[in-house]
């Protein structure tokens, strides 16, 4: 188990899973609702630390960049991401409703919940700040460490970025598939799970080809600007989308993503910038992939997916995507936050989350560091007009 990369490991737990709850008697089924029931409560405990050691180190850095450079990188970083997540909503909105079965779960059981096993005990994990003071903490000693001269309060954060990553790294990524095993047993166990595996499938098919819809959009843009063919730019990005698949790791195909942009014609002082930084903060195959997941998930159990609802997530999915953690699955770990505090979701709710997620984030981050290419093209082209 341990030479497996996390996705297998995932696949084989809720293979496992479903085959175990479908003949599991009621004991065993009840104490792996305990176990889920520990972990989703350490998880909850965890969140706001997610969210103020990535959050607030990374606002802090980005705060102490090369002035303009920065300023233009990450606003046209935050725009796309931003699009991507309207997209992929407009999208949501037009398909699921006639490929999945609206409310199903709530008008399969009046209370969803009540299908599923109670563990034997819980233990109380309170955190040590509610989702929005940390997001607040967050904002506000990224922006000061931004400000101020000394470099004393950002060295703490990157410590505890540090400490957080290796919390995630080392305890909540290990147990991660134990915890989809358990809950996909108890799904199975209570009837509910032939209806969710339908909607892997289907959301899976959708958001790949959102991804690669995306890139298109991304890379006509950045044609049109930068006087380039798009589709000679995409060809000779595909060595970093499929590296990305195999790393799934965004920073891991830096090397590959820097050389093939190279090639595209874009000003090497511009690449080793923008290249490096975008893999931190433009997420946007990420964000296609979370709103797609959250809208199946809510469209699942009858919640509302009304614009005037995810408008502002997406909004602040953009932010937080600067704090998604460099291992794989660390972009939704760093929405769980938001995912409970905006949109309700339940300890249930975000593991069907994490497991739609990372059935595909070889295939997010693959759309990630391709269409870095194309902001760097778009930065490329901003940078000698501010020139000429």
């Amino acid at each position: 188990m341990r030479k497996l990369g996390l996705l297998p490991k995932i696949l084989l737990a809720i293979v496992l899973g479903i085959v175990i709850g479908s003949f599991a008697p009621e004991w065993a089924v009840k104490g792996l609702a305990t176990f889920s029931g520990l972990f989703g409560n350490f998880l909850g405990f965890a969140i706001p630390l997610i969210i103020i050691g990535f959050i607030a180190p990374g606002i802090g850095e980005l705060g102490k960049g090369a002035g303009r450079l920065l300023g233009m990188t990450t606003g046209v970083a935050y725009i796309s991401t931003i699009i991507a997540g309207l997209l992929a909503y407009f999208v949501a909105v037009g398909l699921f409703p006639h490929i999945l079965e609206v409310g199903g779960l709530v008008n399969q059981y009046a209370n969803p919940e009540e299908a599923l096993l109670k563990p034997y005990f819980t233990v109380d994990m309170p955190p040590i700040v509610g989702v929005m003071t940390a997001l607040l903490l967050a904002f506000t000693f990224g922006l000061g460490a931004a400000v101020i001269k000394g470099n004393a309060l950002q060295k703490v954060m990157v410590d505890l970025r540090e400490i957080v990553e290796k919390l995630i790294a080392s305890v909540i990524i290990p147990l991660l598939p134990y915890h989809i095993f358990s809950v996909f047993a108890n799904l199975t166990y209570g009837g509910q799970v032939t209806m969710i595996l339908s909607v892997f499938a289907k959301v899976f098919v959708i958001i790949i080809a959102l991804h690669l819809i995306y890139l298109l959009v991304q890379y006509s843009v950045a044609g049109q600007m930068g006087r380039k063919n798009p589709f000679t730019m995409l060809k000779n990005m595909m060595p970093a989308y499929f590296t990305a698949i195999g790393t799934q790791s965004s920073a891991a195909t830096i090397p590959v993503t820097l050389r093939q942009t190279k090639k595209n014609g874009i000003n090497e002082k511009i690449a080793d910038f923008v290249i490096p930084l975008c893999a931190t903060i433009h997420l946007s195959g990420s964000t296609i992939t979370l709103v797609s997941c959250a809208m199946a998930v809510m469209m699942l159990n009858g919640m509302s997916t009304s614009l005037a609802v995810m408008f502002p997530f997406i909004l602040m999915l953009g932010v937080t995507m600067i704090a998604a953690p460099g291992v794989p699955g660390g972009a939704v770990m760093a929405a769980l936050g938001l995912l409970e505090s905006m949109l309700g979701f339940n300890t249930t709710l975000t593991s069907l989350m994490i497991a739609l997620y990372i059935a595909q984030d070889s295939f997010g981050t693959a759309c990630n560091v391709t269409g870095d290419g194309a902001i760097a093209v778009i930065t490329d082209r901003m940078s000698k007009s501010e020139t000429a």
